[in-house]
Order: structure tokens, then sequence, then C-alpha cells
């Protein structure tokens, strides 16, 4: 079992390896799956796509964001497609993790794949979706929401008055 900080280390190394014009070991392109790796660099217009990888615990959240059309937007299988990108995304980490360190990286996915679309333009838009993943073999513990607590002097502050409560000093008519 490798233990977490050698799985952080490994998938950033596979991180700085996968910029845009990015070359393998032979010289030849290294292929993400992006939409900006498609047609001639130069002849064609570019598309500004790219993804990023955070760490949660032992969870790895994948944000993939592009630009797109809006008649994209509004075509059916849309959602299908981002789903799509990001399990690319996950399977291109998992080759080059495996040939970076050797090992197998075990990622498994958790919920749904969550996007926000904004406009920049009657045309344009941006979409940004992201996904979160298990991480499977790590010693990190589970990241867990705290509960909320309230400290002594702002509960103090609260009960005296200001919501539901009249004050004793307080003499305006109801």
């Amino acid at each position: 079992m490798a233990t977490t900080m050698e799985i952080v280390r490994g998938i950033s190394q596979v991180l700085a390896n996968s910029y845009d014009g990015a070359l393998d070991d032979k010289g030849e392109p290294i292929k993400v799956g992006l939409k900006r790796e498609e047609g001639h660099p130069i002849l064609d217009s570019r598309v500004m796509d790219g993804f990023k990888v955070t760490f949660h615990g032992n969870q790895l959240r994948i944000s993939y964001h592009s630009e797109i059309k809006l008649k994209d937007v509004h075509a059916s299988g849309f959602e299908s497609d981002l789903e799509k990108m990001i399990a690319d995304i996950a399977k291109f980490l998992k080759k080059e993790y495996k040939k970076v360190t050797g090992n197998a990286l075990a990622l498994k996915a958790n919920g749904e794949v969550d996007a926000i679309v904004q406009e920049t333009s009657r045309v344009r838009c941006w979409v940004q979706a992201s996904q979160m993943f298990d991480i499977g073999g790590t010693d990190a513990l589970e990241v867990k929401p705290d509960e909320k607590s309230i400290e002594a002097g702002f509960e103090s502050f609260l009960k005296q008055g200001g919501w539901g409560e009249k004050a004793k000093n307080d003499t305006r008519k109801e």
C-alpha cells in the first residue's frame, strides 16, 4: 500500500508532464483526450479547455473547463459529453500514473458530475465541470464535515436578544 504522499507526488508528476504541447519520450504529443488536441494547431481555431486536480483527504476532484458554443449547451447529450470527458481524464491519469510510478492508481467515481455554464456572449459560453473520485489504497483519513459549533462569546451575544425577543431597555411602541 502506497502512502498518501507517494500517491500525491505521482499524480503531481503526471500533471507536470501533461501541459498543452507536452511531448512523450518518442517526441509525439501527449494525448489527454481534450478538445484542444483536435485539428491542426495553426490552421484550425483552437478550443480553449483544460483540467486540474485537487485533493480532499482520501478523495480527488477532477475539474474540467472549456469554452463552448451556446448551441452545444442546448444540444442533446451535453451532460453525457462532460461525463465522458472527465472519465477520459481519469483514464489518462491512471495510465500515466502507471508509467510514472509503476503502480496502479485506483479511482472510483463518487457522485455525479457538477457543471456550471456561464455566458460570455450570445454565441460562446464557459463550462466548468467537476467530479469527485475516491482514491483506493491510501492511508489518508476520510474527510467529514465539522459539526457547527458556536464560540462561547458569540453565543452569549446571541442570547442578549435581537432575534425574536425584545430588549429590556427598548421603550418603542410595538
